[in-house]
């Protein structure tokens, strides 16, 4: 799969880590590929960022401090306004428990750290460039 295949133009995408390095990583890769990119430390910060952005997609670390990926994901899918906002969880675990808690709360899908160009940008194409 060529790059050329990869315009993702105009897509919001929100990345929710406490990682300085997953942040600008993830930032890097979806700005080469034309995409808007709102980061958060936290899920407090988080939640007050969707509201002003209304990111397309959002991407959570499981493990965060005072609110973590779970918790997160879970507010954000009972938010009405947001409950159709994909919500890929990042994990550097890649647990059945895991994997089986995140659908609980909501989340649509499941990357493991440390995750691919190819991983995230196909997260992305696959929900929300319908």
């Amino acid at each position: 799969m060529s790059d050329s295949g990869t315009d993702l133009t105009g897509t919001k995408v929100m990345v929710i880590d406490d990682s300085k390095t997953i942040r600008r990583t993830a930032e890097t890769l979806l700005k080469k590929a034309g995409c808007s990119v709102v980061t958060a430390t936290d899920g407090f910060e988080a939640l007050s960022k969707i509201t002003d952005n209304q990111p397309d997609i959002i991407f959570i670390d499981i493990m965060m401090p005072r609110l973590d990926g779970y918790q997160t994901c879970a507010l954000i899918k009972r938010n009405q306004n947001y409950k159709s906002t994909p919500v890929i969880l990042l994990t550097s675990k890649d647990g059945l428990f895991d994997r089986a808690r995140g659908r609980i709360v909501g989340s649509d899908q499941y990357l493991t750290k440390p995750f691919t160009k190819e991983e995230l940008l196909g997260a992305i194409k696959e929900y929300v460039k319908k």
